[in-house]
């Protein structure tokens, strides 16, 4: 099988991604978006948005259910119904986090957008990594059961976009936050491909 990524020349949503088919040990096809191109093929892709993953040139959108879809594979995505519920609601949980922050960093209006940043500074941002923090600490160092789940790869794979994105360290006095990040970064496969992935500004 054949596997293409297309995402934008950062990490963000093509992160998670890439982490699990790297923890699947499967060879992909990375191809890397420059922000000045979009305009001119976003009209091509559909829905308008990525990451796009091909298999076999069948074209699959909407980042989530591709790292559930890939996790399921990996053994990643629960081991039962209930605990698959559990990954996929910390998942959205991130979402949310991700979004507010997203709102503020392309906010076009100057005054609203620092409004915006002075709520998430004080509020957002400490609000959901204490409970973040905090759900780590409950389920023995991983967002759920105890165990690695595909969750763990999300928010790891995320976490340095929205650090760039904010322009705040996140997991600053979050200490088990920080054990899982190197956690799943020690990952044999995942290891293997942050030492070869391109250094793009949101990692720089």
């Amino acid at each position: 099988m054949t596997y293409k990524l297309t995402y934008f020349n950062f990490t963000a949503l093509g992160e998670p991604i890439r982490f699990l088919l790297s923890y699947l040990n499967i060879d992909f096809e990375d191809n890397r978006i420059e922000v000045e191109q979009w305009p001119s093929i976003k009209h091509t892709i559909p829905y308008g948005k990525l990451p796009l993953l091909e298999i076999d040139g069948k074209v699959l959108n909407q980042s989530k259910a591709i790292c559930r879809y890939l996790a399921k594979k990996a053994n990643l995505a629960g081991s039962d119904d209930w605990e698959s519920l559990l990954i996929d609601i910390a998942v959205e949980n991130f979402q949310d986090f991700r979004l507010s922050i997203i709102s503020y960093f392309y906010d076009p209006n100057e005054e609203s957008k620092a409004a915006k940043y002075v709520t998430l500074v004080n509020e957002t941002i400490p609000y959901y990594m204490e409970r973040f923090e905090n759900i780590v600490v409950e389920n023995n160092g991983y967002f759920v059961n105890g165990k690695l789940s595909w969750a763990d790869l999300f928010f790891v794979g995320i976490l340095d976009y929205l650090k760039f994105r904010s322009n705040i360290d996140l997991l600053k006095d979050r200490p088990n936050l920080q054990a899982l990040r190197e956690k799943v970064l020690a990952i044999p496969k995942i290891k293997s491909w942050i030492e070869k992935r391109p250094l793009t500004v949101d990692i720089a």
